[in-house]
């Protein structure tokens, strides 16, 4: 799948790919990062009209429906770029009277997949290649400045996810709660990303079922402490909890925004200070509720040799995500930041609309019971 990893860089940097599929090729393009020119360069490149692709998240946010994982519009007249950015993100905007709204065929179907692995806003350009520009195509394929890619190749890069995790380096990081810490980096094979394990104490002494905690990073909590969640304080907590407890692996994941990167993220907040929810946020700019993928915490846990775990979590989530990848999750235990005026309402976004369990913290009554802690053995347990 080298040559789909390749074109996410190449989307990243905001210029066109080449997508192939049974004999036919379509042009695509973030849209975000998009101008006239490079619009205008696509459909002379092609020959073609160009059509909006949107996610079917982005669709309900428009529309308050859902076809299909993605659509296509197609617009008559076609805006200019900063119309389409309108119609891909910007709250409030209506699809344009007349648009012929169509399920995404392949190629626009990966290029939205594409683009929210490359963690860009999920809305591309899609230009079909005309049969009379088909030499001009192959001519830029030929000099290098189109990189053309196998639909099913990129559909199955997204489904798959990472690949292998490459141990990369580890050093000795004393930390203020744990002393005795060490920092393992494991890198992504497209080279995306980068996920950092934090394995505490001395393991010789850890417990058979090892404290683990999964924690996204967050780099306005985390680093600049900001009000807004509780990021920050679970990190530390967490770190403090499982040295309290002899030691484990806290897990530090380049999954920002819950998946959608910062620069999503940071589009997500205004839209909370207009008055949003953090879903109702995400979906606005074409995101599902939570984009993560745990299953690199799966392979980062299984390369350092841990198999069973007390997990340190509010999120019935992560613990699903574990026991589906084949980890033995034993236990739960919770970790709680602190309540402030301004992550309050994040929180009960957390524990209403993502089921938490954050109603003990809260103080509601009323959870589920299917979404009780109750339903894994309690910490310590001799659970097989």
């Amino acid at each position: 799948m080298r040559q789909a990893e390749r074109a996410i860089f190449d989307l990243r940097r905001g210029l066109p790919i080449l997508l192939r599929d049974s004999g036919t090729a379509t042009l695509v393009q973030a849209v975000e990062g998009l101008n006239d020119r490079t619009l205008g360069h696509a459909q002379s490149l092609s020959g073609s009209i160009a059509q909006l692709a949107l996610s079917r998240h982005r669709m309900a946010a428009l529309t308050g429906k859902s076809n299909g994982d993605a659509v296509l519009l197609h617009l008559s007249p076609l805006p200019g770029s900063a119309g389409l950015g309108d119609i891909a993100w910007t709250r409030g905007t209506k699809i344009p009277t007349g648009a012929q709204i169509v399920p995404a065929d392949k190629p626009a179907l990966a290029a939205i997949r594409l683009l929210a692995r490359a963690l860009l806003v999920p809305a591309a350009i899609v230009c079909p290649v005309a049969a009379t520009n088909s030499d001009r195509i192959e001519a830029e394929l030929a000099n290098g400045n189109l990189l053309a890619v196998d639909v099913d190749e990129a559909l199955r890069l997204c489904e798959v996810g990472t690949a292998q995790l490459t141990r990369v380096s580890e050093a000795r990081v004393p930390l203020a709660e744990a002393e005795i810490s060490r920092f393992v980096l494991f890198r992504e094979a497209d080279g995306m990303r980068e996920h950092v394990a934090i394995v505490i104490g001395d393991r010789a002494k850890w417990a058979q079922d090892v404290p683990v905690r999964l924690h996204s990073s967050c780099l306005t909590g985390d680093l600049f402490g900001s009000l807004k969640c509780d990021c920050g304080e679970q990190l530390r907590r967490g770190v403090a909890a499982i040295n309290g407890q002899g030691g484990g692996v806290l897990l530090y994941l380049s999954q920002e925004g819950r998946g959608i990167g910062l620069a999503n993220k940071l589009r997500a907040y205004g839209l909370q200070d207009e008055g949003l929810d953090t879903i109702d946020a995400d979906q606005t700019i074409g995101f599902s509720q939570d984009e993560r993928d745990f299953r690199v915490a799966h392979e980062m846990l299984d390369q350092l040799g841990v198999s069973r775990i007390l997990l340190l979590t509010n999120n019935p989530a992560k613990v699903e995500a574990l026991q589906r990848a084949g980890v033995k999750v034993t236990g739960r235990q919770a970790i709680y930041g602190e309540i402030t005026d301004q992550n309050l309402r994040y929180l009960h976004t957390k524990a209403q609309r993502h089921g938490h369990w954050l109603h003990e913290l809260l103080n509601e009554q009323g959870e589920p019971a299917s979404e009780t802690p109750e339903r894994l053995p309690a910490p310590g347990s001799s659970a097989s």
